[in-house]
């Protein structure tokens, strides 16, 4: 039993001096400053003086005009909605969205089919119906 005593006394006073000497190293690195990579500059939210545009009065601003060229035809085929480019032959997006996901009144809106002028709006509209 002495035996017992003294071997379990020997691992108890080791463990202590590992964990003391581990907690020593640790509150060491941790009173270290934590330095970033040289030469370099973390991103704000704020534009520095410097950095903006020196010939602002050159810039126009307008607002992007949306063009009948991207024109986008949502409607249900097989259960499923599909979305076709303007020539209402070229399937431009499978959705895999059933149609039972929409209220009654859309579904029969979405099997004579929508038209949207850009992809945005018809993920708008299925983002409101789907979420």
């Amino acid at each position: 039993m002495k035996k017992y005593m003294i071997c379990l006394f020997i691992f108890l006073a080791v463990s202590a001096v590992c964990l003391t000497i581990g907690y020593m190293i640790t509150r060491e690195t941790r009173k270290t400053p934590i330095e970033g990579v040289p030469a370099t500059e973390l991103e704000t939210e704020t534009v520095v003086e410097d950095r903006i545009v020196a010939n602002q009065e050159q810039i126009s601003h307008e607002a992007p005009t949306v063009t009948t060229e991207e024109e986008y035809y949502l409607v249900s085929e097989a259960g499923f909605l599909l979305v076709f480019c303007k020539d209402k032959k070229t399937i431009c997006l499978y959705t895999h969205i059933p149609l039972m996901d929409f209220p009654e009144a859309e579904r029969t809106r979405l099997r004579e089919g929508i038209w949207f002028a850009t992809m945005m709006e018809i993920f708008n509209y299925l983002e409101s119906y789907t979420s």
